[in-house]
Parts: C-alpha cells; sequence; structure tokens
C-alpha cells in the first residue's frame, strides 16, 4: 500500500519535470525564432532596395540602344534636312552650317552611347572570361556564368555549396566561392547581390518557417562567408531571397527541382558610376 501512495508522487514528478524541460527548450526554439524573424525583416528590406537598383541596371542596356535608335533617326532627319537645303539653296548658308553642327554633335553623341555601351559589355565579357577561365571542368557542372542585359550572373547549384537540408556552407564549396571572391575583388567598382532560389518542397526543418526562410538564410550564409572567409567588403554586399517564385525550370520533375535550387550571384556595375558616363555627352551648340 505504501508503494501504491509513493508511485502517483514520482509519477507526478517525472511528468513536472518532462513539463520543464520541453518548456525550456520550448523557450530557446521561440527567442531563436524571434532572431530569425528579424533578421529576415532586416534582409527583405535591404533585398527590396538592391533589387530596385537591379532592376534599373538591367534596363540600362535598353536604354541606351533606344537612345543609340533615336539619335540615329534624328541624325537621318538633320541628313535629309540638309541635303535639301543643299539642293534648293534656297535656306541660305546660316541654315546649312546651323545643319551641319546639329549632324556632327548628333554624330558625337551617339559615339559617347556606343561607347558607354561598349565598355560596360566589355567588362561583363572580361569578367565572366577570368571567373570561366579560373574554373575547372568539376567546378563548372554546378557553376552557370552568363551575361544578361548587361549584367553578369553566377548561378551555384545547392549540391555545392550546402550541406545536405541545411543553409550552412559546405567544405568542398570552399575552392569554388575562393575564386568567384577574387573575381569579385577585382572588379571593385561592382555591386554584388546574393540571391537565394528553392524548389516548390516545403521546407521541415526546426526555426525555419518556409522556402523564404532557407532561401534568405542561404544567401545570407554565402554574403558572410565572402566576407568572413574571403575579404569582400561587406558595403558591396546584399542578400536576398526569393525562395520558390523564381524558377527556371519544370518542379514536377527532379532535373527542374534541382535547377531551381540555385544560390544567384549578380554582378552589376555601380549605377552613380554608370549615370556619370551617361552624363559626360557632348553638349550642344548654342
Amino acid at each position: 500500500m505504501k508503494f501504491l501512495k509513493i508511485a502517483p508522487i514520482l509519477f507526478l514528478g517525472a511528468v513536472l519535470i518532462t513539463s520543464c524541460v520541453s518548456k525550456k527548450e520550448y523557450m530557446q526554439l521561440q527567442s531563436e525564432n524571434s532572431k530569425l524573424q528579424d533578421a529576415n525583416k532586416d534582409l527583405t528590406t535591404r533585398y527590396a532596395s538592391t533589387t530596385q537598383d537591379l532592376n534599373i541596371a538591367k534596363s540600362r542596356n535598353a536604354s541606351l540602344e533606344e537612345q543609340i535608335a533615336q539619335q540615329k533617326s534624328a541624325l537621318a532627319a538633320l541628313q535629309e534636312s540638309l541635303d535639301k537645303c543643299l539642293a534648293g539653296n534656297n535656306q541660305g548658308g546660316a541654315n546649312i552650317a546651323k545643319l551641319v553642327d546639329e549632324i556632327n554633335v548628333s554624330n558625337k553623341y551617339i559615339r559617347h552611347l556606343v561607347d558607354v555601351k561598349n565598355k560596360s559589355d566589355s567588362l561583363n565579357m572580361v569578367l565572366t572570361t577570368n571567373l570561366t577561365r579560373s574554373l575547372s571542368a568539376d567546378e563548372m557542372k554546378d557553376v552557370d556564368v552568363k551575361v544578361l542585359k548587361g549584367v553578369v550572373y553566377i548561378s551555384l547549384s545547392d549540391n555545392m555549396l550546402y550541406k545536405s537540408g541545411s543553409y550552412e556552407i559546405s567544405d568542398k564549396a570552399g575552392a569554388s566561392l575562393a575564386k568567384i571572391a577574387k573575381i569579385i575583388t577585382d572588379y571593385s567598382t561592382y555591386d554584388v547581390l546574393i540571391e537565394g532560389n528553392t524548389d516548390n518542397v516545403p521546407i521541415s526543418q526546426p526555426n525555419i518557417r518556409n522556402n523564404w526562410d532557407l532561401s534568405a538564410l542561404r544567401a545570407s550564409s554565402v554574403v558572410q562567408a565572402l566576407q568572413n572567409n574571403y575579404g569582400v567588403d561587406p558595403k558591396r554586399l546584399t542578400a536576398g531571397g526569393r525562395g520558390e517564385y523564381n524558377p527556371v525550370a519544370d518542379n514536377t520533375t527532379d532535373a527542374g527541382k534541382s535547377k531551381n535550387r540555385r544560390t544567384q550571384i549578380i554582378i552589376t556595375p555601380k549605377l552613380d558610376q554608370f549615370m556619370d558616363l551617361i552624363g559626360k555627352a557632348p553638349e550642344k551648340p548654342q
């Protein structure tokens, strides 16, 4: 009978101890989750700002080409007017001289715009060539380098970068990241956006709510590795995540999912420097 009285007490104590431990773990998880949410908010804000700059950078080549086309059209119209003046000789030498001056200025501005575009394209091609030459054949299986609309995209597979199901950088990623970091350091006038992407399979890891979190955390891991391990200036770096919402392949196949699980390093000239180049256009005659 005495044993029967003691048994409930022992059981109650065990329950209380278990409950206490679970509560402690819960509070710890809650604290870590709160920190992750704060970090995610900060990344989201920085990412939105950098994405806006990136969109402007993407459109600048199209804008330059449009300006070049407009200037060529204006030049053709001026040349036509000049031809009429020379043929009829009824508008006087002053008008002809003015048209000649405008044609010369228009020609100079077209050359200026073409030089700006060529300079940007050339720098990007040199950057891309230097990077691809530095990577081995095995590394190139997990690294894709492209230039789109004047912006350099380096796409890295998650198999090469991260430990399985994690946002921690794997040991084997070190050599490739070191080579990419050297290129980033050499081209010090470029800004760098690290963008995480996932497939559409829901994540089931403690403290990671969804694929938004996972993609942002992976991008942040790459940023910190570039800063802490390879000395890249953190002022040039921005981390952001796009979750599963920027696929490049069909998520219904394993091959497609593998392509979508990637981290992109997006390298683009700083916008203020680009606008300085545009601002150095020749002045029109008075």
